[in-house]
């Protein structure tokens, strides 16, 4: 994960653990954002149980839990922000609802790490608890301009990489005509890309980082 500038404040992705927590206050993001694209390159979806974060590693499974009236859910990280001081998330409009918060819009919080990209860890006493592994590198494997055939060939890799996350991102080519790139997100290292290249024959793929 790399740093990146929000109105010229630097923010720093950090490692964490099952069982870390952070508290704040948390808001909702809903119709104005809905079906655009998130910061790890999925298309927002108010229904969903994501939640954006500064920091935490994008699939953080997090338990957002209400303080003022002890409800909780369990969402995924898949964006960032939000860029408001004091506040620690930005919650989908259905964990907003589930807490409580989709009509006031905001409350406090806390945030507990429960697992990682999709896995929820129940803690086992004696054993350490899991942290997330940084995961920059990602591998092109296909380039469309129709969108139904960049979401058939995320379906085939989703079958084939179940532990990496196969994402559509849309962008304009040297043309300025619409394409739709299909990213296998999720490796360790440069060399662990090279050989998912390699053993899937993928011709035309490259290497990317996030």
């Amino acid at each position: 994960m790399r740093t990146y500038v929000v109105k010229g404040r630097v923010y720093h992705p950090t490692y964490v653990g099952v069982g870390d927590t952070m508290r704040g206050i948390a808001s909702w993001y809903g119709p104005n954002f809905h079906g655009h694209q998130t910061s790890n390159g999925e298309t927002y979806n108010m229904y969903d149980q994501t939640i954006a974060h500064k920091t935490w590693p994008m699939d953080t499974m997090v338990k957002v839990t209400n303080l003022n009236n002890g409800k909780s859910t369990v969402a995924r990280v898949n964006d960032r922000g939000p860029f408001v001081a004091g506040r620690v998330a930005d919650c989908s409009f259905s964990v907003g609802k589930q807490i409580g918060i989709d009509k006031k819009g905001i409350c406090s919080v806390k945030l507990e790490v429960v697992g990682f990209a999709g896995k929820v860890y129940r803690p086992v006493a004696g054993k350490a608890k899991p942290k997330v592994k940084l995961t920059d590198f990602g591998v092109q494997v296909g380039a469309f301009a129709i969108k139904a055939n960049a979401l058939r060939m995320q379906r085939k890799y989703k079958a084939i990489a179940t532990d990496k996350n196969v994402i559509v991102k849309s962008g304009l080519s040297e043309e300025t005509a619409v394409i739709y790139r299909v990213h296998v997100m999720g490796f360790g290292s440069e060399e662990e890309a090279k050989d998912f290249i390699r053993d899937n024959n993928i011709d035309g793929g490259f290497i990317i980082r996030k």
